[in-house]
């Protein structure tokens, strides 16, 4: 049986990647667990199944022909390996999710596996997150609410910006350098159980990019197992390399994902709260793109294009 079973899904962060499997295969050689590692490539146009085929041919890679996002990506090599099907394949032990733009620190990864067997009741772990600078970045978050709705689109004092007004949680706990239990981790380094994955189901596939995770961990909660952020284990985490190439676009994807997210796990009154918050924000950012001069004209229509159609998507569901 495998011990562990790494997935990484790409889409045209070639040099990220092989950057992240240089790093990770480092870390996996110290740690002595029996791993593999997939990568499902969402049809990239910067060469990146040759380059690692040829880099790092121990590596499974899965080529697709589209764009599959990052839940139907994940899910595509979760399946590979057994989940979710009704095979006689041997699970591995857990699964370990990690974005192509990290970059693995000295037994990290061990350290993660060990902490999210330390406790029977722990079924998810992420680790503490730093930015390529090596400044601090938050890994993990409360789940999403009216207030950080709120912080999203108006003016909100600074000092609760990093807070847990706004979902946060305190730096102390990370660097206390202990695990501590949150709502969830970042979708960036995510290590769950075979239990858990075969309890809950995999990714909900009806989130095409942003959110799926926070979406999972919500259904992890609610089947009775707990999440927690381990401060020892370290990856530096660029962020955003992927979604940040088509902005218009990866607008409109974060918040029909959001949307989608607050009609599962919202009640009804909260919904239409939220959708209020969210249609006056973006009327908001309007006229803010509108008075962009650092913008040029195709850029302005295009977002504020994307900000109109988040408006439809508020009104319609």
């Amino acid at each position: 049986m495998l011990d562990l079973a790494v997935v990484i899904v790409t889409w045209n962060v070639r040099d990220l990647a092989l950057q992240t499997l240089e790093s990770l295969y480092a870390d996996l050689a110290e740690s002595k667990l029996k791993t593999e590692v997939i990568v499902v490539d969402s049809a990239s146009s910067d060469h990146t199944v040759s380059a690692i085929r040829t880099q790092f041919p121990q590596t499974t890679v899965i080529a697709s022909a589209t764009n599959l996002g990052f839940a139907r990506g994940n899910n595509t090599a979760l399946r590979q390996l057994g989940f979710g099907e009704n095979t006689a394949k041997k699970l591995p032990r857990a699964v370990y999710l990690l974005n192509p733009d990290t970059i693995t620190q000295p037994d990290a990864t061990k350290t993660l596996y060990d902490a999210l067997f330390a406790e029977g009741s722990v079924g998810v772990v992420g680790a503490r997150l730093t930015y390529g600078d090596g400044s601090f970045q938050h890994g993990a978050f409360t789940f999403p609410g009216l207030r950080q709705l709120w912080v999203e689109f108006f003016p909100t004092p600074r000092r609760l910006l990093d807070h847990p007004f706004n979902g946060r949680y305190p730096r102390h706990l990370y660097e206390a350098g202990i695990p501590f239990d949150v709502d969830f981790t970042l979708g960036a380094t995510m290590m769950l159980k075979q239990e858990v994955i075969q309890h809950t189901g995999l990714f909900d596939e009806n989130f095409f990019m942003y959110v799926e995770e926070v979406d999972w961990a919500w259904r992890i909660h609610k089947a009775g197992w707990r999440i927690q952020c381990v401060p020892q284990a370290h990856v530096v985490h660029l962020g955003g390399q992927s979604t940040g190439q088509v902005r218009p676009r990866s607008t409109i994807n974060l918040w029909e994902s959001r949307l989608l997210l607050f009609k599962k796990h919202y009640p009804q009154w909260k919904q239409d709260i939220a959708k209020r918050i969210i249609i006056s924000g973006m009327r908001r950012k309007i006229k803010q793109a509108e008075a962009d001069q650092s913008l040029s004209f195709n850029d302005r229509v295009a977002i504020i294009e994307a900000y109109k159609t988040v408006i439809r998507a508020g009104q319609k569901n």
